[in-house]
């Protein structure tokens, strides 16, 4: 019997370097997301140590002058947080609509290979059933040739 092939071959295998590809995308997104998480939470501390600063400065008695440039700096602080947490919100969006890219393609792909398991199986059957088949008219064979001889 001929060795099995499988017709879906060059599909799978364009399946899986899709999904390998989309993997590594999201391998990619998913380290930006953990480096703005790094670089918000760095935004939320500069954030506290400005304000711990400006109220042991006003406990201590501070001027005019500066305090408006803490509460200035606490603003400017904050608008840098805002900005930080939407690139934070944007990347997130990113990673999940490339998480369901990959999901998506690990559907396709797995689909394919269950496809091709069961075609193997079903080829693997063939051969067995073709094998038997073989056995049984050698061992026919064999008896008729014994019992001719005999």
């Amino acid at each position: 019997m001929k060795k099995f092939k499988f017709s879906l071959d060059s599909v799978l295998s364009y399946k899986q370097q899709v999904l390998e590809s989309l993997q590594g995308e999201h391998a990619v997104i998913l380290a930006q997301v953990r480096e703005q998480e790094e670089v918000l939470e760095a935004a939320w501390q500069a954030y506290r140590d400005c304000n711990e600063e400006y109220r042991q400065r006003k406990a201590e008695g501070i001027s005019i002058m500066d305090a408006m440039f803490y509460q200035n700096g606490l603003r400017v602080l904050e608008g840098d947080i805002q900005r930080e947490t939407d690139r934070l919100e944007e990347l997130r969006k990113q990673e999940e609509a490339k998480r369901q890219e990959v999901v998506d393609a690990k559907i396709d792909t797995s689909s394919i290979e269950k496809l091709k398991e069961k075609k193997l199986e079903l080829y693997n059957k063939e051969v067995a059933k073709s094998e038997e088949i073989l056995i049984d008219e050698f061992v026919s064979s064999a008896r008729a040739r014994a019992s001719i001889g005999a």
